[in-house]
């Protein structure tokens, strides 16, 4: 990878730091929720907006060239490396004073996913990868589950209320003919990371946007796991589905959910 590629890494890991700091400052209590509640369990709190803000801010004073794209203001500026935030992942859980909820920050090339940061502050918990160099949490080298048998799988699946009635039961309920126990959390890049370092062993969402999943494709790719060829599906420009599994029960559970892996 590229020294820019490295250079602009080690400096979003000082600044999703910076980031996850102000969310853990603002964090509402225990309780709730708290915020704005845009669609059903859609949720928008005053952290989103500021911690997007200072991503932004920083990232442009260092690397003004780059393009920047958050889920709050869209794209607000363009060019051929793009750094993609979510300022938090779990909004849902955030707004109710819980833990699992992350900032996740990545990078593209063009197209390709080349590094990603998930920092998920009220678990001490931060994911890392640059593409060819491995994947991390909290500095230790992680890879996907070694499981073989969707009969010992812990699968998780993320609910949207753009996923027409009856399909988020209808694929719980293949997880189960699989012998898969389900699960569901509440944050995309969370559950991601997950399958990245084996605490889970796939996840499914129906509709998800790049901005959930920007940091989290380099960090699975670099832990082996195999996914959905989001980029290539129009991940970009949309939301689309994703799957994310451990590469020896990959195959079973694309063909199973019905979502092919790339």
């Amino acid at each position: 990878m590229s020294d820019a590629i490295l250079c602009r890494f080690e400096a979003a890991r000082s600044i999703v730091r910076d980031a996850a700091d102000l969310a853990m400052s603002m964090r509402p209590a225990s309780g709730g929720p708290s915020g704005t509640q845009k669609s059903a369990q859609d949720w928008l709190t005053e952290a989103d907006g500021a911690v997007e803000a200072l991503i932004s801010t920083r990232i442009g004073a260092l690397f003004p060239e780059d393009g920047f794209q958050g889920e709050e203001e869209g794209r607000t500026r363009t060019g051929r490396l793009r750094w993609v935030v979510d300022p938090i992942d779990g909004t849902s859980n955030f707004a109710r004073g819980r833990n699992r909820w992350c900032v996740s920050l990545g990078l593209l090339e063009d197209d390709l996913p080349v590094a990603g940061i998930i920092q998920a502050p009220a678990l001490n918990e931060t994911y890392t990868a640059v593409r060819g160099r491995g994947a991390f949490l909290n500095g230790r080298p992680i890879h996907a589950s070694p499981v073989d048998d969707t009969r010992s799988a812990m699968i998780e699946m993320g609910w949207s209320s753009r996923v027409p009635a009856g399909v988020f039961e209808d694929k719980v309920a293949t997880m189960l003919r699989l012998g898969a126990m389900p699960r569901s959390g509440g944050s995309g890049a969370l559950a991601l990371a997950d399958v990245a370092c084996g605490r889970l062993d796939g996840y499914l969402e129906m509709v998800i946007n790049i901005w959930d999943v920007a940091a989290a494709l380099v960090i699975l790719d670099e832990a082996g796991a195999r996914t959905s060829p989001f980029v290539r599906d129009g991940g970009l420009e949309r939301g689309i589905t994703i799957l994310a599994a451990a590469p020896r029960i990959a195959d079973d559970l694309a063909a199973a959910l019905d979502v092919p892996l790339g």
